[in-house]
């Protein structure tokens, strides 16, 4: 079916991201993935092309067009190519700015937002810590006050850009004793003693997302750069993480769509018995099921994107698109290996890298598992 939540200006805005993603992208891809990361000229070519400044007001050179649909636009776009640059640039553009916008200060809009914008500011937020997981509300990362400043200390695991973030919006506890309501964000940036980055993490997938560990040891962090007030970080991050589930819901379908419109060509060219291997009864029904599943949870994930347009979006039904599109992601790509046959295994074939890619999405932005519990008990179970 006809997709309908665009209008003119939006595809005119996916021609230009679609074409950028063309010319500056997929020439690189095995590049940047051999390299395990994205490089600098990347996020300012990105930044120049407006892909950046989405969430940033137009005083500090964004866009800020205060419309979801442009964001789905870049995401879509990115995935069909890379589902690992459409995290990175979804963490950057995407999850981090608005923390910025809605709780920075006027001064940190000043100091932040543009580099951000044009992107010689990268971004990351560390909120996952090696021994949590998902369970933010016991973060053992602290920050102690002392005089003007914020003295840091712990660690943050599986932070995507991690290794490369010029500024990183740090989740640590300030008050132990008040548990969930004692946790503030501050702006952590490069060059501050004692702020260290471990290794680039040896993912699965995913190569080209540079992904890191960060250790914080007596890093004094001024009080100019917290982020909001002082034990509010939890309700924030809680405010803001349907956003980023959307996101992932977003790219994660899109990833699966280009990859299945991939494998319906495949189906169609490769013979077997004398035949296509799609005219199979088998393969034809399989791929049949596969399109009609995407584009039903297409309609359910437009749906969401345009209430959270309109700021309608719950913090239930970003969980509930986060969960099923990344589910709905996986079980496409796996039938699309399957398709392939040993093809589909070997890492020269797109579909396979593309296998091991998906498979975070139900993990990160907050578990599978976690999306069905808040769902529960949004149904008083």
């Amino acid at each position: 079916m006809r997709r309908r939540i665009f209008e003119t200006e939006h595809e005119d805005f996916r021609d230009a991201v679609a074409e950028f993603v063309s010319r500056k992208v997929t020439p690189n891809i095995e590049a940047w993935a051999e390299a395990k990361g994205l490089p600098r000229e990347f996020w300012l070519q990105a930044g120049q092309q407006g892909l950046l400044g989405l969430e940033v007001p137009e005083e500090f050179g964004g866009g800020y067009p205060q419309d979801y649909r442009f964001n789905a636009v870049v995401f879509e776009e990115l995935a069909k190519v890379s589902f690992a640059i459409s995290s990175c640039v979804g963490i950057d553009a995407d999850i981090v700015p608005p923390y910025i916008v809605d709780l920075g200060t006027s001064e940190q809009h000043a100091r932040w937002l543009p580099g951000v914008a044009e992107g010689s500011i990268v971004t990351a937020i560390a909120m996952t810590e090696p021994s949590g997981g998902s369970d933010l509300a016991n973060l053992k990362t602290t920050a102690v006050r002392d005089g003007d400043a914020w003295v840091v200390n712990g660690s943050k695991t599986f932070i995507t850009n991690g290794y490369s973030a010029d500024l990183v919006v740090v989740a640590a506890r300030t008050s132990p004793e008040k548990k969930a309501k004692g946790i503030t964000l501050f702006g952590v940036e490069t060059g501050m003693a004692g702020f260290e980055r471990g290794r680039k993490l040896d993912k699965v997938g995913q190569p080209e997302s540079d992904t890191a560990e960060l250790f914080f040891t007596d890093v004094r962090v001024p009080a100019e750069n917290i982020i909001g007030q002082v034990d509010t970080g939890f309700i924030q991050m809680m405010k803001n993480l349907p956003q980023e589930r959307l996101g992932a819901a977003v790219y994660g379908l899109a990833h699966a769509r280009q990859i299945l419109d991939e494998t319906i060509g495949y189906a169609k060219e490769r013979k077997a018995f004398g035949q296509s291997i799609g005219a199979f009864q088998h393969n034809k029904f399989l791929l049949a099921e596969l399109v009609t599943k995407v584009e039903v949870t297409q309609a359910f994930l437009d749906d969401a994107i345009m209430a959270h347009t309109a700021g309608e979006l719950s913090a239930v039904d970003a969980a509930k698109a986060k969960y099923w599109a990344s589910d709905v992601q996986n079980e496409v790509i796996d039938h699309c290996v399957q398709l392939y046959g040993g093809y589909g295994y070997m890492n020269e074939y797109r579909v396979a890298r593309a296998w091991k890619d998906a498979r975070v999405n139900k993990i990160w932005a907050g578990s599978n598992e976690i999306m069905k519990e808040l769902i529960g008990r949004d149904l008083g179970l």
